[in-house]
């Protein structure tokens, strides 16, 4: 049975190319970004603009990289975007096209100064992370000045002290950035599969609480939650052992792909099994709050400051590689907005 809920608004569809972050500023510019997957391609990063016209951001140079070109200066392949409190744009690339390899070490994580549309400064990670890896999404505490990332295609979360511009790799082998090998992931009615092979997208969602406190992180391909103090993670002196300790197993939720917090301590997460978005209380109650058919793999959030959440749909489930070559997309990719309930 179709549902479809008047409080989800559709604020932008795109017909050809396939989105997943999301990002909405204080003052209600609305950023999204496409990953270079297999499917057409034209930019990494846009704004959004009235009348569903988009620009690239923050320039068409930057946005035009080809193979043979520097990675470093250009976007290469484009995971994620993220608005911080200070109203400060921050974007995820991977530079990993397709999720198979690193091009040239150009992973990075930008900062942009909204006011300027400038480049505030380039965080690299050549020495922490392998060839393989695939950072997806950052969380930034702006008050102690530390970004937390995750690595999905190894397992991992990665913190950057945004001061020197040190970053470290941590709990790379303990259980919780890892796919539960118990959990057999069903989408549209069968196993998640990937040429024949069943899909493990490891540490992928994260959130980081109001305060600052706590870490929320979760593999993409199994309904686990895990939790670890950010005192923990900021720590260097911890080893990786005692580190792995403080890790909290909060249960099983749901499966989804981002989250992320409200300031009163909720945690919001898509269902992309069941079209839909869930929210968790803090003494960890979860209830379903939109479902919708429209909400095809809801993939990232933000938060508006008049209490919009913002959700993108990356449509995952659709694509080929995943359904035996077969493309079962019929919408277009979108971004929709809810009040918060």
């Amino acid at each position: 049975m179709e549902v479809h809920n008047t409080s989800l608004e559709l604020l932008f569809a795109d017909d050809t190319y396939q989105l997943t972050g999301v990002a909405i500023s204080r003052d209600g510019r609305l950023f999204t970004n496409y990953p270079l997957w297999p499917g057409p391609y034209k930019y990494s990063v846009v704004e959004v603009l009235p009348d569903n016209q988009v620009k690239p951001y923050p320039n068409e140079e930057m946005n035009n990289w080809q193979p043979g070109d520097d990675g470093k200066n250009k976007w290469v392949c484009v995971q994620a975007v993220y608005i911080d409190a200070d109203n400060f744009l921050w974007v995820v690339d991977p530079a990993c096209p397709n999720m198979e390899q690193v091009y040239e070490r150009s992973y990075k994580l930008v900062k942009f100064n909204l006011a300027t549309d400038t480049i505030e400064r380039v965080y690299t990670f050549e020495g922490v992370l392998s060839d393989k890896s695939y950072i997806n999404d950052v969380r930034v505490d702006t008050q102690r000045q530390i970004a937390y990332l995750t690595n999905s295609n190894e397992g991992g979360l990665v913190v950057v002290d945004l001061q020197t511009g040190k970053a470290r790799q941590l709990l790379q082998n303990h259980y919780s950035v890892k796919q539960d090998p118990e959990f057999t992931l069903l989408v549209d009615g069968k196993e998640f599969k990937k040429q024949g092979e069943p899909v493990h997208i490891h540490s992928d969602g994260i959130a980081l609480s109001p305060d600052g406190e706590w870490l929320y992180y979760k593999p993409l391909t199994d309904n686990k939650l895990y939790r670890i103090s950010t005192e923990c993670l900021r720590n260097p002196d911890l080893s990786e052992t005692e580190l792995g300790t403080h890790v909290q197993d909060l249960g099983r939720f749901t499966t989804t792909d981002g989250m992320i917090f409200d300031p009163d301590g909720n945690l919001y997460l898509g269902d992309y099994q069941n079209y839909a978005m869930v929210q968790i209380t803090p003494d960890l109650e979860m209830k379903t709050i939109m479902k919708d058919d429209r909400l095809i793999w809801p993939d990232s959030y933000s938060l508006s400051s008049d209490g919009h959440l913002y959700i993108s749909c990356s449509q995952i489930n659709k694509q080929p590689d995943y359904n035996e070559g077969q493309n079962k997309r019929t919408s277009p990719y979108t971004i929709y907005r809810m009040p918060l309930p």
